[in-house]
């Protein structure tokens, strides 16, 4: 028997509730939502991204928080009501009204219904419906210079990402640092100590949101069979043996392309739009198959163009191999069995 069993992700983000948002219309395995699922935290928000979800054709959708869902990080939610109180005058039954109570957010998103599941930092466990099992770190934090919003440290302070080595799929709100995190200010966005953290444990796959203007694939190969005493992207990636899928470079043109290239992006990108998400398969028999331990496929999924034209950018599916499941069940880190519905 055939010992990984080949398995289709679709994988989105920052959406920010959008109207107008649309999903592929084909069953996947499973679908990830790597955060931002608002833009201001309001109640109505999480309701039109659940909808969203609930529309996708996956026994197990798996969600995370970003930083513009802080009512669902308590202790940022109340202290942004103390300040709203405080300085503009806004009632707690204002509050209440747009926001939800403390903790609502938290329970509405948390219900599990229709194979939603919300995570919360650390790693989760699951029995697919097609038999694999898949072992997922997940994580919400991000770096920021004033770390006032949801699930954040300030750029510089020390976030342990403890990603174990049998970790098959990372699921991050924000980038690694130098991997497909460019910004229109022309600075890296991602985090060194989560590019640290992947590099320990080269997962199959690593997939991300947050900075917006960094949409892509890349996979990476890794240098050595193990990583560096500190792991960074000079001495554990392989730059001449890794390879980029696609970002908007590939599609977007640019004004030093010629007017051959310019057409080609346009063409391109017009192709990608009609099919209305960006496939690709590393599985063992494909060109740029992803190994654990050797190459990881990273996935910057933002739906929320970060140009000015304002355009949704594209979901990814995904094909990966996953190691078939040997067990009756599986257990989480909460002690609860968890098998897609």
């Amino acid at each position: 028997m055939q010992q990984t069993i080949k398995t289709t992700f679709l994988l989105l983000s920052d959406t920010h509730a959008k109207n107008g948002v649309a999903v592929p219309n084909l069953p996947v395995d499973v679908a990830i939502y790597c955060g931002d699922l608002t833009d201001g935290s309001k109640i109505h928000e999480f309701e039109t991204t659940l909808a969203l979800l609930r529309s996708i054709d996956a026994s197990l959708k798996i969600v995370i928080a970003g930083n513009h869902d802080f009512t669902l990080d308590e202790l940022v939610y109340k202290e942004k009501a103390d300040t709203a109180r405080r300085l503009f005058s806004i009632t707690p039954e204002l509050m209440r009204k747009e926001y939800g109570n403390p903790g609502g957010a938290q329970r509405l998103m948390s219900q599990e219904s229709e194979g939603i599941h919300f995570l919360d930092e650390g790693t989760h466990c699951f029995r697919l419906r097609n038999s694999a099992d898949l072992t997922v770190y997940a994580s919400p934090f991000t770096p920021s210079i004033e770390a006032d919003w949801g699930f954040q440290y300030k750029r510089g302070d020390n976030h342990d990402f403890a990603i174990p080595s049998k970790a098959d799929v990372v699921i991050t709100h924000g980038p690694p640092k130098v991997v497909l995190d460019p910004t229109n200010s022309r600075q890296r966005g991602g985090c060194e100590q989560l590019l640290a953290a992947v590099a320990r444990a080269r997962p199959l796959l690593h997939c991300f949101g947050h900075i917006h203007e960094g949409w892509g694939g890349k996979l990476v190969a890794w240098r050595g069979t193990e990583p560096s005493e500190n792991p960074s992207h000079f001495t554990d990636i392989d730059n001449g043996a890794s390879s980029v899928i696609e970002t908007l470079a590939t599609i977007e043109p640019r004004q030093s392309d010629s007017a051959e290239m310019k057409l080609e992006k346009e063409c391109r990108r017009q192709r990608l739009t009609e099919e209305g998400y960006r496939r690709t398969s590393h599985c063992s028999q494909d060109e740029f198959p992803a190994r654990k331990g050797q190459t990881t496929l990273f996935v910057n999924a933002a739906i929320q163009s970060g140009d000015e034209d304002g355009r949704p950018q594209l979901p990814w599916v995904v094909d990966i191999e996953l190691p078939r499941s040997t067990e009756a069940g599986l257990e989480t880190s909460s002690g609860l069995s968890r098998t897609a519905a």
